[in-house]
């Protein structure tokens, strides 16, 4: 039965009414007494005494409130927490205590809005490493948040750090997405340049290297087998340079293969002129045009030899790798304002997008520098096809859009080309698999490219004395013995017992005993074969 809840007794009733009375004596003597000293009339003195009464109350409110925050400000002792056991064991009460945290890192990330106010960079889940280029910093990023967060964020972290965006490398780790490995450059990247690679480096190399990261170590592409390279940057920043790094690498790495060569600057490639398949220095439109009619009909050719093995259930044919280089690619998109130069710039570009595009499967690679990478340099839809970008410095954003996709700075991580130092030249972005690296191009001595293609040059005579005799390698020795790369058809008729007039004649008799057709010495050259050619066809290479 539930018990009847107590009221007031008789003794408290009587004390609150003694009370009461004597509350209202002292108010009165009170009131007396203010309106006897200051002579006020009784409203006067009963509003006096409410107000300050008010005021006092206010007073007491106020200093306790600020008593009770700053009692609530300072740090309670850690709450003890009772761990959840398995059914039928004894709750044990534990004080579970508090991580360390890395303070360094989280303050920076927290600042540079990469993690949350309330987030923190556990100590345990961070590793330090000293390099002698920089700091890495190894470490776990919160729940919620993964490297994309901080790629998104790296100007900030990099203001943090108290240094420019160029400093800093982020790679993603293969544990998780939490996990990030952040690179701090002490300097700037590349102030003090890198060795060249030797040969036993870049043979080591998985794939073609480009030139240095910022760490010093090799970087480039894994193959360009099904890949192509667009070049772009301003005058005078170390193109060319690069690009004959490039293709001294590819000698190193990839031993044999076809070079065709448009040298646009009329001098950058010459060092290369005797290993090309064909090398013409000029910036005639036409002159592009007649190359890409030449390595269009080798595609051509070899997807024939594709389809006919797969219908006939063979293996895929293998094919000499084709490397076809443009330098000062913009100058062939240009007309004179002619109606017939016109023509032959749309057909450019026409053949070069269908180059770019078709010959990737076929193994033909087409690698195109410019040092006008703006909107109409060179064709979007030229432009479109290349699966792997490269930009050296220049002054604005649409610019570096123009070298690296219009959608690269929406990108992981995209590198602005602008923030590089232009005084240290061979400086680039490479974007190639959806990913930026800043590199710098290899700056090889003249000596090591000149001795790279004598092996070239040697290698290749020594595959001539290894084929059986036959007219085409008494004509490639001819050319070898004589030390040139083009002898007109009247000059070497007579070593076959031809005589040289008529000259179609001699031509025709001469074709059909070596199996090559003519080519001109030039636009304007007389007709005769060129050693490349004929190089090439003794090799049986497609």
């Amino acid at each position: 039965m539930a018990k009847r809840k107590a009221g007031p007794s008789e003794e408290d009733i009587w004390g609150q009414m003694a009370g009461a009375i004597g509350v209202l004596v002292t108010v009165t003597a009170c009131l007396a007494a203010v309106k006897h000293k200051l002579g006020l009339p009784w409203w006067g003195a009963v509003t006096l005494v409410v107000g300050v009464l008010v005021l006092l109350g206010y007073a007491a409110w106020w200093i306790r409130r600020r008593i009770t925050r700053y009692l609530a400000s300072k740090p309670q002792k850690q709450p003890q927490t009772t761990t959840v056991l398995p059914h039928d064991a004894p709750a044990v009460e534990t004080t579970e205590p508090q991580a360390a945290i890395d303070q360094g890192l989280t303050t920076v990330l927290s600042r540079a809005q990469v993690i949350g106010q309330d987030q923190t960079i556990l100590a345990a889940d961070v590793t330090v490493e000293q390099l002698d280029v920089g700091t890495v910093y190894k470490f776990l990023l919160p729940p919620g948040r993964t490297a994309d967060d901080v790629a998104s964020r790296l100007g900030s972290v990099a203001s943090m750090f108290g240094v420019t965006r160029l400093h800093l490398k982020l790679e993603k780790s293969r544990r998780s997405e939490r996990h990030v490995h952040l690179l701090v450059l002490k300097e700037p990247p590349f102030t003090h340049p890198f060795p060249a690679p030797t040969r036993e480096q870049i043979r080591a190399f998985k794939g073609v290297p480009l030139g240095h990261e910022v760490t010093g170590e090799l970087c480039g592409v894994p193959t360009f087998e099904k890949a192509s390279l667009l070049v772009g940057g301003m005058t005078q920043m170390g193109k060319t340079t690069l690009v004959n790094g490039l293709i001294t690498c590819l000698l190193i790495a990839y031993g044999d293969f076809d070079l065709y060569l448009l040298d646009g600057k009329l001098c950058g490639l010459t060092e290369f002129q005797k290993i090309a398949v064909r090398y013409e220095a000029s910036d005639d439109p036409a002159v592009l045009e007649s190359m890409l009619d030449e390595l269009l009909e080798r595609v051509d050719d070899r997807y024939l030899k594709m389809q006919a093995a797969k219908q006939n259930r063979q293996p895929a044919p293998v094919f000499t790798p084709v490397f076809f280089i443009i330098d000062e690619a913009a100058d062939f998109y240009v007309d004179d304002g002619s109606k017939e130069s016109q023509e032959t710039v749309r057909r450019c570009e026409d053949k070069s997008r269908k180059l770019v595009s078709k010959s990737l499967e076929s193994g033909i690679s087409t690698i195109m520098m410019t040092q006008r990478p703006s909107n109409d340099a060179i064709p979007v839809k030229v432009r479109d096809q290349f699966l792997y970008r490269m930009c050296l410095y220049v002054a604005a954003k649409g610019t570096a859009k123009v070298a690296l996709g219009d959608s690269y700075f929406e990108t992981v991580a995209p590198i602005h080309p602008a923030l590089m130092d232009p005084h240290i030249k061979g400086q680039a972005v490479l974007f190639a698999g959806g990913t930026s690296t800043l590199i710098r191009g290899f700056n090889f001595p003249d000596k090591f490219i000149w001795d790279v293609v004598d092996e070239v040059i040697e290698r290749r005579h020594e595959a001539v004395e290894e084929q059986p005799e036959s007219p085409l390698k008494k004509a490639i020795q001819i050319m070898q013995e004589r030390g040139i790369e083009f002898i007109p058809t009247v000059d070497l008729a007579p070593a076959f017992a031809i005589n040289p007039e008529p000259s179609s004649a001699a031509g025709q008799k001469l074709s059909k005993m070596l199996g090559v057709s003519t080519s001109r010495d030039g636009n304007t050259g007389p007709r005769g074969y060129k050693l490349a050619d004929l190089t090439a066809a003794l090799g049986t290479r497609p």
